[in-house]
């Protein structure tokens, strides 16, 4: 699109900013809080219900805290949340057995939830991290992440999680073909159904810290996670991933880290113009609130801004840890 514009005086582009009622009509964006995806930790480690130092306003919940974080959300009209297990160090293995146990923390919560606030979508998250001796998304010999087995490891994750209930799997593992052997698992067990949104371009990003603290994933990781995720200087293989993943059967896609990648959220809209979503990752999170916090920023400003550049950007939601406060804000009008 190439407008032609008149010459000043004709053309006044302020005209259109001179009141609030002006203001509101030529908006090209909004906000909304049935656009949001609100990510919160769950534990059944005795005292580990605790708020993530790292992330201030974040907390780790038990069973009952998890069902009323889905009570809230529903009230707030938050469509859906997504579950990510801090899990007891002692069943912690090689192997990652606890990551397909149908009494493992997450398919407890999913359950108790689907009793309670049936109407919420519940997410979950597939990867081999918070079950993983070595603190990896895969599994590991010798040093190095296998993916074919590891891939072995999340179809049996997906069909507990299908089978407790989920609404939405989230694949973060990166590893490859994991979706079409998710995709044809579900369908070979009756979970037609279930969605994938898949984390498709996720890049080996310094702003996820914060989130390993959350899952107790920091200490237990040896070396680092480059080999399966994305390097920061690709955007074309973002677009090759992207597609491959969607020929293989995922619903949905997402950008992971949000904010730094912006850029790629747009190629990808542009591209495939399917359903768009970006992970506001808890670096991103920290980094805001240590500002708000130090009095350097203002929280409601800067909150509303980040999440109106994922719109912008032509994401069509977005997971964040803003959500409930983003929801009281926007109810306000």
């Amino acid at each position: 699109m190439n407008p032609i514009l008149p010459p000043f005086p004709q053309t006044r582009l302020r005209r259109m900013r001179r009141s609030q009622a002006l203001r509101d009509l030529a908006q090209e964006h909004r906000l909304s809080v049935k656009d949001m995806i609100w990510p919160i930790f769950i534990t059944d480690v005795p005292g580990a219900d605790v708020e993530v130092p790292s992330m201030p306003g974040v907390f780790r919940r038990t069973l009952e805290g998890a069902v009323k974080a889905a009570e809230e959300a529903a009230t707030l009209g938050i469509p859906a949340i997504c579950l990510f297990p801090y899990t007891d160090p002692a069943v912690k293995t090689e192997a990652c057995e606890e990551a397909w146990n149908p009494d493992n923390i997450t398919n407890r919560v999913i359950r108790a939830i689907k009793a309670a606030v049936p109407e919420i979508a519940i997410m979950t998250d597939i990867a081999l991290d918070p079950y993983n001796a070595n603190g990896h998304d895969g599994l590991v010999r010798d040093g190095v992440i296998l993916n074919d087995e590891t891939v072995e490891c999340l179809v049996k994750m997906a069909l507990a999680q299908a089978e407790a209930g989920a609404d939405i799997l989230g694949p973060s593992d990166m590893m490859d073909g994991r979706i079409a052997a998710m995709r044809a698992a579900l369908e070979d067990a009756g979970h037609s159904e279930v969605t994938i949104l898949s984390y498709a371009a996720k890049y080996a990003s310094g702003f996820y810290g914060p989130f390993r603290d959350a899952v107790g994933a920091s200490g237990a990781l040896k070396g680092d996670k480059k080999t399966y995720q994305m390097n920061p200087g690709n955007s074309d293989e973002a677009i090759r991933l992207v597609a491959r993943d969607l020929a293989e059967g995922a619903d949905m896609v997402m950008v992971k880290p949000g904010m730094p990648y912006l850029d790629i959220c747009r190629r990808v809209k542009d591209q495939f113009g399917v359903p768009t979503y970006a992970y506001q990752v808890s670096g991103e999170y920290a980094m805001m609130m240590a500002a708000v916090n130090n009095g350097w920023l203002d929280h409601d400003k800067v909150m509303l801004e980040s999440l109106m550049s994922f719109r912008r950007a032509g994401c069509d939601g977005v997971l964040t840890y803003f959500a409930p406060a983003a929801a009281r804000l926007l109810a306000q009008g």
